[in-house]
């Protein structure tokens, strides 16, 4: 009888086990995400700190470190024995020398941005392909109407219930290649290697000019134009939950051969890596929320 007593009840094997599957799971989330730089090892870490339960802070410091990019076992076990710390150690059991040991490790290596002083009223919103830019700045033009969502120049015809000086300024390649040469345009790309879109830079001047914000919502190639052109402009750059969310609203369609879906998913790779170039990072983890973070900052 007493064997009867102390062995837990089949539910509860059940259950324990798939608390300890989904565990699992979150940490191996949580080490792709800063695989692919969705989050900072810094970020990660305060994770574990905050909540030594959670399943980040259950990671072992010998996972967290070799989910860092470019750190292989060989360099791992020589960081963890110049840091003085134990192998077996999990992140959230750490004491507080070694937490301070580590922070001040990734700081060394991998700083966090640091938002630049005299920063101006143009800010520019960007972030990996599918992310959802254009949704949180729609969101942004309905409900902040304070700041001016800027109009692209477009060479493309308009699509169904689009109007010309609302959607899109429409435009054919020659009027396109006329304000090129006029310097008329703050930042131009050619998209999908088909059609052009720039932003006019007399309306942005003209709401800045009263002021006012100004948002671009435009893609890398175009943010690096802005702040070569602009050095003053904001830069933010939209995050997703995490890798495997992008994953899915990249690929999640099925409409895609294999060959795109691995394309796109090279250059959502590229395109994460560039984040270290802006001011600021959101997470798109809600649109209402991500706008209003992005407002917030735009002010």
């Amino acid at each position: 009888m007493a064997d009867m007593r102390t062995t837990p009840p089949e539910v509860d094997r059940v259950a324990a086990s798939r608390r300890a599957v989904a565990a699992r799971r979150e940490r191996a989330s949580l080490k792709k995400d800063v695989a692919m730089r969705v989050i900072t090892p810094q970020e990660l870490l305060r994770r574990a700190l905050a909540e030594p339960e959670s399943p980040a802070g259950a990671m072992r410091v010998t996972e967290f470190l070799t989910s860092i990019p470019a750190i292989g076992e060989g360099k791992r076990d020589r960081i963890l024995k110049d840091l003085e710390i134990s192998p077996v150690k999990r992140l959230g059991g750490l004491g507080a020398r070694q937490r301070e040991t580590l922070r001040r490790f990734l700081d060394e290596r991998w700083p966090e941005l640091e938002p630049r002083g005299g920063r101006s009223r143009l800010v520019v919103l960007a972030g990996p392909t599918a992310v959802g830019k254009g949704t949180v700045a729609a969101y942004i033009k309905e409900h902040h109407p304070e700041i001016h969502l800027s109009v692209s120049a477009t060479t493309r015809a308009p699509r169904p219930g689009e109007v010309d000086g609302e959607h899109y300024y429409f435009v054919d390649d020659a009027e396109f290649d006329r304000m090129i040469a006029a310097g008329e345009l703050l930042e131009h790309a050619t998209v999908h290697n088909a059609h052009r879109y720039g932003t006019p830079r007399t309306p942005i001047e003209r709401v800045l000019a009263d002021g006012r914000t100004a948002l671009l919502e435009i893609d890398l190639q175009g943010a690096r134009q802005v702040r070569a052109a602009e050095p003053s402009a904001t830069l933010v750059f939209l995050l997703p939950p995490s890798w495997n969310e992008l994953v899915d609203r990249l690929v999640g369609r099925g409409t895609e051969d294999a060959e795109e879906r691995a394309r796109r998913l090279r250059t959502a790779k590229t395109e994460l890596a560039s984040q270290g170039e802006f001011d600021f990072r959101v997470v798109n983890d809600d649109v209402a929320r991500a706008a209003s973070e992005v407002a917030r900052l735009a002010r």
